[in-house]
């Protein structure tokens, strides 16, 4: 087993509530990792991540952050800075990160974990999609958890056969339909 893990939360019906989820999607069918690692698309696991914050060393969580700044604004969260900050619990899936969080800090065993966030600019719209303003920063996102795991000692290779965002988009749209 890998001992990091990057899992992408959010809802995807709720359009940029869903970047963690097209994030870590776009990660695995665009890059190979080494040492490898595993990507769980974790959706609006919640208290489930329990499992990750004690089974894993390293945990990235990729995800909306409900920050009073400009959308489209990425932030790079460990988790205490996380546990300490109040006005991230805005969703329920934020909610139960940060519980977890606060739990798993009391245990004998937990995964270095921090979030990769990005500011979301609509999450009520029920759309299978990211504002432009969101995907206007998805490159940006990504160079972020791809320094993050740099940093952790993970090297990404760029796959020969790239995946655009909106190609991933579409498939979540129209499983029937679109392939990855």
């Amino acid at each position: 087993m890998s001992n990091t893990v990057v899992v992408g939360v959010g809802n995807i019906l709720f359009m940029d509530e869903g970047v963690g989820v097209y994030a870590g999607k776009y990660l695995e069918e665009n890059f190979a990792f080494n040492p490898p690692i595993d990507i769980i698309d974790g959706g609006v696991l919640g208290f489930k991540l329990m499992t990750y914050y004690q089974s894993y060393d390293r945990v990235i969580i990729l995800d909306t952050v409900t920050i009073d700044d400009e959308a489209g604004s990425i932030y790079h969260l460990p988790a205490d800075a996380l546990m300490g900050l109040g006005s991230y619990r805005q969703t329920a899936h934020e909610v139960e990160v940060v519980e977890m969080l606060e739990i798993c800090s009391l245990l004998d065993k937990m995964a270095d974990v921090s979030v990769v966030g990005i500011i979301p600019h609509d999450i009520q719209s029920v759309v299978i999609d990211l504002t432009d303003r969101v995907k206007g920063q998805f490159d940006p996102y990504i160079q972020t958890v791809l320094g993050v795991l740099r940093d952790a000692g993970v090297e990404a290779t760029p796959k020969e056969e790239a995946k655009s965002l909106n190609r991933i988009i579409n498939a979540y749209a129209n499983p029937t339909m679109a392939a990855f």
